[in-house]
């Protein structure tokens, strides 16, 4: 049984950061899924796949999972390098790219 812990990025549909504060500690798949051969679905019968269990921090997901003896990994999260913009710097003179109409 094995897990990982990670910070969830933000998803497309949103422009704030809401839900990206968490550590989620997610079990990994053990038993392969299967397909239903009448409706298409794909089911397992392993439930720890459903469970997904939110933290403040990730000192307590690693606390968790080494008190239930969960191997886990850390995944550390990617924070988005902003770069400033401004609207002036279209017109400067020493653009990278020449200006052009």
């Amino acid at each position: 049984m094995s897990a990982k812990i990670f910070r969830p990025a933000k998803t497309a549909m949103q422009s704030g950061k809401a839900k990206t504060h968490l550590w989620v500690l997610e079990h990994d798949q053990e038993i392969a899924r299967t397909i239903d051969p009448i409706m298409g679905y794909t089911s397992s019968s392993d439930m720890k796949q459903q469970l997904r269990l939110s933290f403040e921090t990730r000192e307590e997901a690693i606390s968790y999972a080494e008190r239930n003896a969960i191997d886990y990994r850390v995944i550390e999260p990617h924070d988005a390098k902003r770069r400033r913009l401004v609207y002036s710097d279209n017109f400067k003179f020493d653009r990278r790219q020449p200006w052009t109409h």
